[in-house]
């Protein structure tokens, strides 16, 4: 095991029964300022219970984009010890489950820019929970390979009663020895059982080059598989999966079924129940999704298991090793679960009584006989804390917070609200105030989110909490082009359908104003991703409207965006998801920088990959030649997500001088 990093979240070094007391440091110490409080990387990256419900294994943050992780009693009372540690340069651990009750199977993401473009992958290790043992689950990469697997090995089932043994889907590359006749042809994705502790495979499927996905039945056996089509003779992606399954006890497999992803249409499968012999998945109902079940018998039967008349069926709840669907999970104003299993919904309708101040409520985890669960509880003014439950003696024990830095830290409540948009329509909208504000003639930010095909959610939001602390009122708009409304909400995307999403952006500023919320002169923009690109472009459609623009890791130039994904097989996707012709060239902020009126700060990586820095370097540029004002900030080595709490409170502390300073907020 690498030597353990000197800096570790401060969840790390607390007994896990502890965590729940732990003081934040006072809020005049410099270096923990308000910036480093809220601008501190999530004390709990991901949890989970082992096999026995004895132990938990957690991911906390390091040095810069480092972490670790990290293992502890579940009951508490002994501080946790690290198990595996991670640079964040190249690589990081992403996520971690049990294999038994001593041994974990973790993913770790790697990130590595070469001469030309920036790489990332992923690969599978195991390590006993003490840090011994640690093994390579994805294939080796060999001297005489012909091709490079950049990742997509994942874990189909955890085997629950196999001690140590995990089903993986792994990626199979072709190699040729030079000057032999040795060889291996195979190529695709297959599934293997392996033992972690030995490395002893057997082949469960063999690998197949159109293969995309796999779903076992949580027990062992594949019954779902999912094939990517082909664009041609191009190698392009398309979006659209052939989904085939096999009856109980068949090798055989049969057709499924159709979804194109790109579009959301026809059946997207999740999961396998094998009691019932359905697979639950999500398909359109009345331009909603809504959660489906269809049976594996041969009959293609198809029930509708739940629809929302507002909104979209957006996952489904699932639970224990063998990741049981027991319900279904949407976002109205607030996140709710709807559970087909009783014993489950019962069970959520007692836990949140006993936990009234913290509304939002999941489970995270539970042990292989489901007789002791870990869950989430949290709020808009709690980050969140986890706690284990007993079913047997009925004790709900508080384990560990997400967020301990902010344990005393008062925060604002959120309020959810709409706002009616030039054409008539309703959006829907956050609305944080100032803690103890009554919200009148404050200095304002809109805060548009990222994707754009996400959405926000009333809870707990670190960079809102943040500038609500320094003072400002904070508006998050669910715009037109926002995922989790239906089709109709949808529209073309964020993007295709720019003109709609940036207008309710406008009016959600116009919205505070109108309401005596903010001063009209002290009315500012931040947007992160497509949030940074609506921040700009709101400023060419009403270059008047915002006094301050700040955008992080934002695209500026559509066409560019495009052809920065020219080499990669998802090229096409890119082009259909953004459009062609005039319309991108008129939705381009750095197109039409002599537009801006207000002062401009930009952040971004220099190792991103979803949006790269040059985008933020173009828009400067454009800027700068226009003879606007423009700040850029990049950081070297980060990625897209800015994921070093250091960069975090950097970028808030700086941007918080920039909008007070614009704004005249004294």
């Amino acid at each position: 095991m690498k030597k353990l990093l000197t800096a570790v979240s401060a969840l790390a070094l607390l007994p896990l029964a502890g965590a729940a007391s732990a003081q934040a440091p006072a809020a005049g110490a410099q270096r923990f300022d308000d910036a480093a409080l809220f601008g501190a990387r999530q004390g709990v990256r991901q949890i989970s219970l082992s096999p026995g419900g004895t132990k938990v294994a957690f991911i906390a943050p390091g040095k810069g984009q480092g972490n670790a992780l990290y293992v502890g009693d579940a009951a508490g009372g002994k501080a946790p010890t690290p198990a595996l540690i991670s640079s964040g340069d190249p690589d990081r651990i992403s996520s971690c489950g049990w294999v038994s009750e001593q041994r974990l199977a973790c993913r770790l993401h790697i990130l590595v820019k070469g001469a030309i473009e920036i790489i990332e992958g992923s690969r599978l290790v195991a390590v006993d929970a003490d840090g011994t043992n640690t093994k390579l689950l994805s294939n080796h990469e060999r001297s005489d390979d012909l091709e490079i697997a950049f990742g997509g090995d994942d874990v189909v089932d955890w085997m629950n009663g196999e001690d140590g043994a995990v089903m993986l889907s792994r990626i199979y590359v072709p190699s040729e020895r030079i000057g032999s006749n040795l060889k291996d042809t195979r190529r695709g994705y297959g599934v293997d059982r392996i033992d972690t502790r030995t490395l002893s495979t057997k082949e469960i499927e063999p690998p197949k080059p159109s293969a995309a996905e796999y779903i076992s039945d949580g027990h062992g056996t594949v019954r779902i598989m999912g094939a990517a089509t082909s664009g041609g003779a191009t190698g392009q992606v398309t979006g659209v999966y052939e989904y085939y399954y096999r009856k109980k006890g068949s090798r055989s497999w049969e057709s499924l079924g159709q979804y194109d992803a790109v579009h959301r249409e026809g059946f997207a499968p999740y999961a396998v129940d094998s009691d019932k012999d359905v697979v639950y998945g999500l398909k359109k109902k009345d331009g909603r999704l809504a959660a489906y079940a269809i049976a594996l018998d041969g009959s293609g039967r198809e029930t509708l298991v739940y629809a929302h008349p507002q909104v979209d069926v957006d996952g489904f709840v699932s639970i224990g090793r063998s990741r049981r669907a027991v319900g279904v999970t949407f976002a109205t104003d607030k996140r709710q679960a709807i559970y087909f299993d009783p014993a489950l919904a019962s069970l959520a309708r007692n836990l949140s009584k006993a936990l009234p101040n913290l509304p939002l409520v999941y489970f995270a985890d539970s042990s292989a006989d489901e007789s002791k669960l870990l869950l989430w509880a949290g709020s808009d003014t709690d980050p969140g804390r986890y706690y284990v439950f007993d079913k047997a003696t009925k004790h709900l024990s508080e384990l560990m917070l997400s967020r301990p830095e902010l344990e005393n830290a008062k925060l604002a409540p959120v309020r959810h609200v709409t706002y009616r948009a030039a054409d008539g329509a309703e959006v829907p909208a956050y609305l944080t105030l100032p803690p103890g504000s009554e919200g009148k003639k404050l200095a304002a930010i809109v805060m548009p989110h990222g994707g754009p095909e996400s959405r926000d959610e009333w809870g707990f939001d670190w960079m809102a909490q943040y500038f609500a602390k320094q003072g400002f009122a904070v508006l998050q708009p669910e715009y037109r082009g926002s995922q989790g409304y239906g089709d109709a909400w949808f529209k073309k995307n964020g993007f295709k359908s720019w003109r709609a999403a940036i207008g309710d952006v406008n009016d959600a500023g116009r919205w505070l104003v109108s309401q005596g919320i903010a001063d009209p002169n002290k009315l500012g923009i931040f947007g992160w991703s497509y949030g940074g690109y609506a921040a700009l472009q709101a400023n060419v459609l009403d270059p008047k409207l915002f006094k301050a623009v700040v955008a992080v890791a934002p695209v500026a130039d559509l066409p560019s965006l495009t052809e920065e994904w020219r080499n990669w097989a998802t090229h096409r996707i890119e082009v259909e998801r953004i459009g062609t012709g005039s319309e991108p060239r008129e939705g381009s902020p750095a197109q039409h920088a002599d537009a801006f009126i207000a002062p401009v700060l930009l952040f971004h990586g220099d190792h991103d990959r979803n949006v790269n820095v040059h985008q933020s370097q173009l828009m400067a540029g454009r800027l700068r030649g226009a003879g606007k004002s423009v700040d850029l900030v990049v950081y070297p080595k980060l990625d897209h997500q800015l994921d070093d709490s250091e960069a975090r409170a950097d970028m808030l502390r700086k941007t918080d001088a920039f909008l007070k300073a614009n704004l005249h907020v004294q």
